[in-house]
């Protein structure tokens, strides 16, 4: 059950100073050699996890609601994260970098005429990422489209495809499709002829029943901050506003998109063998509009208390902990980390743990698959993933809870280091996923609800009823779990042991994993190239 005092300091938050709320999660430090598992597992509580999210949902509250990256919110949980990893004895690095930022705060879509119709944003259409802010009402140009079956459409794929004196100051129509040529390249091609706003349609290539992602409402990502609006609609949307003589439109867009700082945190052990590093990160940043208690409050918090309460842990490998920065902007910390590694660098790297979302209110307990057991998606991980995953499902099944393969999609931060070789493993809890009768059965919760009910939304917090959650859902899980806000906290208990469980396992013994022979001939090459000096 949750104590009374973190009720209490729950209670307290609202009205607190961010120095006074950061006292109130005051986590205690490491005061043993936890050099076994049974040790550190028991000195891993769920009372030291839920400190560390009380004071991230203090900084949230106390930041606008949020803790998303290029905020404060951001920049008061690195503080904390490293202030902590420091005091303890770790080593820590402040890696900065920049990317592209993006918050949308309204937008609106409407034909003006001939027919005035309000389209519903998320139904009828939706806002591009990277979007410009502006409202513009003007007249649609629709431009080398291809609504003729194939419909092998490049519209806009080439500065050539705008006349200037024609789209000038009007709303262009473009249509996906074109090899190498992203929504951005279009909307920037738009953008440099003159236009005011863009509308993207979906493609309509294939059958509406083979194919739907082809014709269904297009959820399009710029890339890249833009300097005018832009939205997506379906294939049939598109189609009839490509058909309609005089057609206006109005699109307004409030968004901030454009490039900013942020960093990574990065922590490792003293002592122990460099050229065998054991590594474990979860991303520290939420979404723009909401506190992230869940994503990724959950694995933030419980990677910090396992660090700490390892920190006068004596193993023979490095250990590495990172708090990631701009994850929920495409992953854009740990791929830069990865990315300023020398070969050499990233052969010492022996395994890499990811924690993203360990907590969720209807949750599952999914462990990534390592060895493609599922055969359903992207397959295995590198050489090293399966032997990570076992020890993942040993862990389980001594407590004798079933388990879910987690497909590597590339969503979270292990993308890079898969894509380098590097074995990954880790644990998910779920998502935007329906849960099944059968994930009801296994573990209890809500069939037909999300995994996480708040999702990316601003209910992923302490409070999620009073941020807009389904306030009967929340009731009902409330009775079947213990819960905290959007935590389940039966779910981040047994997670984090489970994560403290991996990483000290590896931490004393890599045997286990299959050597990499690139990883051999990167060290025995030496560094392709020298780093920036204090990087890692």
């Amino acid at each position: 059950m949750v104590s009374r005092t973190v009720r209490k300091t729950l209670a307290a938050i609202g009205a607190a100073s961010l120095v006074g709320a950061l006292a109130l999660a005051n986590p205690a430090q490491a005061t043993s050699n936890n050099n076994s598992v049974r040790k550190l597992t028991k000195a891993v509580t769920l009372g030291g996890v839920l400190r560390h999210e009380i004071a991230f949902q203090a900084i949230g509250s106390l930041s606008g609601g949020n803790r998303g990256s290029g905020l404060v919110g951001y920049d008061r949980s690195a503080d904390y994260v490293a202030t902590l990893m420091r005091l303890a004895g770790y080593e820590v690095t402040r890696q900065p970098f920049e990317f592209n930022f993006f918050e949308a705060f309204g937008s609106a879509f409407e034909q003006v005429s001939p027919n005035p119709t309000v389209y519903a944003e998320g139904v009828d259409y939706s806002l591009a990422d990277y979007s410009g802010s502006a409202d513009v009402t003007a007249a649609v140009v629709p431009v080398d489209l291809a609504l003729t079956p194939p419909r092998a459409s490049t519209s806009g794929c080439e500065p050539g495809d705008f006349d200037p004196a024609v789209v000038t100051g009007k709303i262009v129509l473009l249509q996906r499709g074109g090899t190498n040529c992203g929504f951005g390249l279009k909307v920037a091609n738009a953008e440099a002829a003159g236009a005011a706003a863009v509308i993207l349609m979906n493609q309509g290539n294939g059958t509406p029943e083979a194919n739907p992602d082809r014709y269904n409402l297009l959820l399009p990502t710029l890339g890249a901050p833009a300097g005018i609006p832009a939205v997506g609609v379906s294939y049939a949307t598109g189609e009839a506003l490509a058909n309609t003589p005089g057609l206006t439109v109005r699109i307004m867009a409030d968004t901030t998109s454009e490039v900013r700082q942020t960093e990574n945190v990065i922590a490792e052990s003293r002592g122990g063998d460099a050229t065998e590093v054991v590594m474990a990160g979860a991303h520290l940043d939420s979404e723009p509009d909401t506190v992230g208690i869940n994503d990724n409050g959950s694995g933030s918090a419980a990677l910090l208390e396992v660090a700490l309460q390892m920190a006068k842990t004596k193993t023979p490998h490095k250990t590495r902990f990172a708090w990631w920065g701009a994850e929920e902007s495409n992953l854009v910390g740990s791929t830069f980390y990865v990315g300023e590694l020398t070969a050499e660098q990233q052969a010492n790297i022996a395994l890499y743990l990811n924690f993203d979302m360990i907590a969720s209110a209807n949750y599952i307990l999914g462990v990534y698959d390592g060895d493609d057991s599922a055969a359903e998606g992207a397959g295995a991980g590198p050489p090293g993933s399966a032997e990570i995953e076992a020890v993942f499902q040993d862990f389980f099944a001594d407590r004798d809870r079933p388990t879910r393969a987690a497909d590597f999609t590339g969503r979270s931060d292990y993308g890079p280091f898969i894509a380098t070789g590097i074995p990954a493993g880790g644990l998910f809890t779920g998502a935007e996923v329906l849960k099944t009768a059968q994930d009801v059965a296994d573990y209890g919760g809500v069939e037909g609800a999300q995994y996480d009910p708040c999702y990316h939304d601003p209910c992923d917090s302490l409070f999620p009823v009073r941020n807009g959650a389904d306030a009967a859902l929340y009731k009902e899980l409330d009775r079947q779990y213990d819960m905290l806000g959007n935590l389940n906290l039966e779910a981040l208990d047994i997670n984090s042991d489970a994560m403290a469980t991996a990483i000290l396992t590896f931490a004393l013994d890599t045997s286990s994993l299959p050597e990499r022979a690139a990883a051999a001939t990167a060290r025995t090459a030496g560094p392709v190239f020298v780093g920036k000096e204090g990087s890692i």
